[in-house]
């Protein structure tokens, strides 16, 4: 083992006077990648921050030691600091659409380091950053060079990211999560690019996690992170195959398990013929319209108390196919529900369906208004689609929180007081109370820590036992989906590309997409193949 790169000793992190971090010690050495993985709020990246300091100095306080190649950094000047960052060690952020400036082009963001640590301007930056492009996996870099992060696929925007905290060839580069908000294939090629771009510029990486199963592929050695302390650290495989911690283990065993329930032949519930959602691109005048297919001739059926999986990458038209069948976005197609054609309805004919056809959206935080207690939150449908009093009302609320899992007492809250597996039960209960009979989950799932998705997957599969409910999953993630669905059609570009019973595409999945899906969900392996690095 060479010498410790970087060394934290007793390192201790507190907001406020509230320590979050309790006297750590790591170690990072050169060439070595390191895993530090946990569950949110673990203390994780409040550790990697920490390093380069960039936490808040007016809220923050922190003690202890940060040794890179034998210097102090704590207590360094600002100077010294700049002269780091960026430069000797560099960080790639979780969400790189708010890390990227949504004002300035790639070039431009690009070329600040360059000119800032190496004085590169003009055509030399340029051909340095297309070369870093080019590094990343970006096709078509001199393309890429005038657009805006928004015009780039989360996929493109994370190499861009990537490609940034490479510009000056550092020594450690930290990875804050860098794929958790990417799907599964994309996920799986950024690991590999970042395992590829480690053994080649042979710098040090410093990788922030919550799922120990992602990370297996790429770290030499793992540490585990609990409330603030490293509670295990250990090798990769030697964690694997043999976990000391009772945490460790937990999070080894993190992936939803279990199979969807048995059911015999039931109803047809809801059933789908030749659904399309196109979304005009532009034209008009003189200029020929243009249309993008998100969903293109689409069937499927779902019998009553049976869950149907919906799987794909972004932009597959997943979300799509779910709005479109609760009349949420215009489409075209025949919808039947309980035999009943939907596609003609108007708003008014359909108010009185909207209680038995309820959704549960991807970001439980988005989808919950931060002005409104958990109360009326819940209580907001029973208003619209009951005549309940308002004692009648509150005990309904009562009974949703328990069937999810929550104390009563806690609804009149809100839900910025909530970790994010609560209030994705606060969801839960608000789609619950009203009593439906079809419940549309939309990436329920992929904002959540592995640990929290093993219980919001069984909290699903005790409800859909208890009160017979019917759903409709869609997802990017074939491990929770497995654990949940009787059915799964898979969708790419618009289309279904391969459907069948869960047990039997996971088994033998016949399209080539399918096959990809399974692999990037059951884990890269720990000899996953690192070339070729595919682009996009």
């Amino acid at each position: 083992m060479t010498e410790a790169l970087l060394e934290l000793r007793e390192l201790r992190v507190a907001f406020k006077g509230a320590e979050v971090v309790h006297g750590i010690d790591l170690e990072i050495h050169a060439g070595e990648c390191l895993a530090l993985v946990g569950e949110s709020g673990s203390g994780k990246s409040v550790t990697a921050h920490s390093i380069l300091q960039l936490l808040d100095p007016g809220s923050s306080t922190i003690a202890g030691s940060i040794r890179y190649r034998g210097e102090e950094l704590l207590g360094a000047r600002p100077a010294r600091l700049r002269q780091l960052r960026g430069n000797r060690i560099a960080m790639i952020f979780q969400e790189p659409m708010s890390s990227l400036n949504p004002l300035h082009t790639v070039e431009r963001q690009l070329g600040e380091s360059l000119h800032l640590h190496k004085g590169l301007v003009g055509a030399r930056a340029r051909e340095r950053i297309l070369e870093l492009l080019r590094l990343v996996g970006i096709t078509q870099p001199e393309q890429r060079l005038r657009a805006y992060p928004h015009q780039l696929s989360g996929g493109q925007r994370q190499r861009v990211m990537i490609a940034m905290a490479l510009a000056c060839e550092p020594e450690l580069l930290i990875a804050d999560e860098p794929t958790t908000a990417l799907d599964v294939t994309v996920q799986r090629k950024i690991l590999l690019l970042l395992k590829a771009l480690q053994q080649r510029l042979g710098m040090a990486l410093l990788l922030i996690s919550h799922d120990l199963n992602l990370v297996r592929s790429i770290a030499q050695r793992v540490a585990v992170m609990r409330a603030g302390e490293v509670v295990e650290t250990a090798a990769c495989e030697q964690l694997f195959a043999e976990p000391r911690h009772p945490y460790s283990v937990q999070l080894l065993n993190a992936e939803p398990d279990g199979h969807a329930l048995r059911r015999g032949p039931s109803e047809t519930l809801l059933a789908v013929q030749g659904l399309k959602v196109w979304f005009r691109q532009g034209g008009g005048w003189l200029r020929p319209k243009r249309y993008l297919r998100a969903v293109d001739g689409v069937d499927l059926q779902l019998q009553r108390g049976k869950t149907l999986g919906i799987v794909g990458e972004s932009g597959s038209g997943k979300s799509s196919l779910g709005q479109a069948i609760l009349r949420l976005i215009a489409s075209e197609g025949h919808i039947r529900f309980k035999g009943r054609a939907l596609e003609n309805l108007d708003g008014k004919q359909l108010r009185p369906l909207r209680r038995q056809l309820q959704v549960v959206f991807q970001d439980p935080f988005g989808s919950l208004s931060p002005r409104l207690s958990v109360q009326q939150i819940i209580a907001e449908g029973l208003l619209v689609h009951s005549d309940l009093d308002a004692r009648q009302r509150e005990q309904a609320v009562i009974e949703a929180l328990q069937q999810v899992g929550l104390d009563p007492a806690s609804r009149h809250r809100y839900p910025h007081e909530f970790s994010g597996g609560q209030r994705q039960r606060i969801a839960i209960a608000r789609a619950l109370v009203v009593k439906p009979e079809l419940i549309l989950l939309d990436e329920p799932t992929s904002a959540l820590d592995r640990t929290v998705q093993k219980q919001v997957v069984a909290l699903l599969r005790r409800l859909q036992q208890e009160h017979g409910l019917t759903y409709l999953f869609i997802s990017h993630d074939l491990a929770v989906v497995r654990a949940l669905a009787h059915d799964l059609i898979v969708m790419k570009d618009g289309v279904v590309v391969e459907h069948g019973q869960t047990e039997q595409l996971f088994a033998a999945a016949r399209h080539p997409y399918t096959r990809e899906l399974l692999a990037a969900s059951l884990g890269l392996g720990a000899s996953a193949s690192i070339e070729p690095l595919e682009a996009g």
